[in-house]
């Protein structure tokens, strides 16, 4: 990484494969070389400086010259790019920890819900499992935790896995009338005999925290108040509580699911920037992704967006989840990375997400996998919960 004078960013040139260091600041060009950073990195300062530092600059630090010395200034920066992050490579990424984001949000809303019940409005959630499948168990466990830390009241419905589509369009009708359930989520995937879409359909958009209504997808795409599907909206947390900028950036999301992938891209353009959705159809793939300065990876394939699809100094919000469970793809995956290693050795798993690890040597921030994406989808779904009983409050 260099940083130049805010003032004139076109001076490296490459000459002989040495870096012409022509107009970098002065407090920069000494500070990086007390830091030995020459010359194992002269290509990329030569031939990647002047594309890229705005953008990592941007990830990285915004209180550069804030209030202090150039030369204080650019130490503190590289100091505490050097403690935060973990390096792999000529550059590494900031930690986009999803995880941490998530508790935060979770004892804001904890602070909403106290208020709420003071006024004795107490935020409730009913979830419906249909049947007995491992994950979607696993996932209503987590969710069913959640909103007890916040103090939503919650319960969950079980259904048989003979359940039929009528069945549980009652069961949907009961908690659609009910004043004190203010949030309903189905958890998918549904029994195949069952349709899906009917059910989905039945729930009052009004209580539909997964977002997934079409009248919501139409308050989002209109820019009316609504309810937003989780996951992307808490993509875009993460995106303002690391004070990434949206606005006027390029973004580039890859997968066009009606869950993720479209009501990311609606996100992201209301919020300025200039969007482009990929998928199986897109030509260059890699040579669009490399346009981004915020990519989206929500593929379900693991570890497809390998560096050459990054430019330098973007962010990567990397959706995907997958369990890798064969050795040859852990070893694509994660050659060297020993505490992997003990992990899938022990469990004879482990999980990825749709980028691959080695971008983590481009990127200037990235969300990792697990621990990045997924809590804040969790979290959203509380927010929705608490969202939706004061609208209803309000009424």
């Amino acid at each position: 990484m260099v940083v130049l004078s805010r003032f004139d960013c076109r001076g490296i040139n490459q000459q002989n494969w040495n870096p012409v260091l022509n107009r970098i600041h002065p407090a920069a060009f000494s500070a990086l070389q007390a830091r030995r950073i020459f010359p194992q990195d002269e290509r990329l300062l030569a031939s990647r400086a002047n594309q890229n530092v705005e953008q990592i600059l941007r990830n990285h630090d915004k209180s550069f010259y804030r209030g202090r010395r150039p030369e204080a200034a650019m130490n503190n920066t590289i100091e505490s790019l050097s403690n935060s992050r973990t390096v792999r490579g000529g550059m590494a990424a900031t930690i986009l920890d999803g995880s941490k984001m998530a508790a935060e949000i979770r004892a804001e809303l904890a602070a909403e819900v106290k208020v709420l019940a003071a006024s004795g409005v107490r935020p409730g959630l009913a979830v419906v499992l249909v049947g007995h499948d491992p994950a979607s168990e696993v996932y209503v466990r987590g969710k069913v935790k959640s909103s007890q830390e916040v103090g939503i009241y919650s319960e969950k419905h079980t259904p048989p896995e003979s359940a039929t589509t009528q069945e549980l369009l009652e069961l949907i009708a009961d908690l659609n009338r009910r004043d004190e359930i203010h949030g309903i989520l189905v958890q998918l995937p549904l029994p195949r005999h069952v349709d899906a879409k009917k059910i989905l359909l039945a729930v009052d958009p009004a209580k539909d925290v997964d977002g997934f209504h079409p009248m919501n997808v139409g308050f989002l795409s209109t820019q009316r108040p609504g309810l937003v599907p989780c996951t992307p909206a808490g993509v875009m947390e993460i995106l303002k509580r690391s004070a990434i900028p949206v606005a006027g950036q390029e973004a580039v999301v890859v997968g066009r699911s009606d869950i993720v992938g479209k009501p990311i891209a609606m996100l992201l353009l209301n919020a300025n920037a200039t969007v482009t959705v990929c998928h199986s159809k897109t030509r260059n793939l890699p040579g669009v992704c490399r346009r981004a300065d915020i990519l989206v990876a929500a593929i379900g394939r693991a570890g497809m967006i390998t560096r050459d699809y990054v430019k330098p100094g973007a962010t990567v919000i990397d959706v995907g989840m997958n369990q890798v469970t064969d050795r040859a793809e852990f070893d694509r995956l994660f050659a060297g990375n020993k505490k992997r290693e003990e992990i899938f050795l022990t469990k004879g798993a482990t999980l990825v997400g749709d980028v691959h690890p080695e971008v983590g040597e481009v990127a200037g921030a990235i969300t990792p996998v697990p621990g990045g994406v997924g809590p804040l989808t969790i979290a959203m779904l509380m927010a929705n919960t608490v969202k939706a009983a004061k609208i209803r409050s309000q009424k």
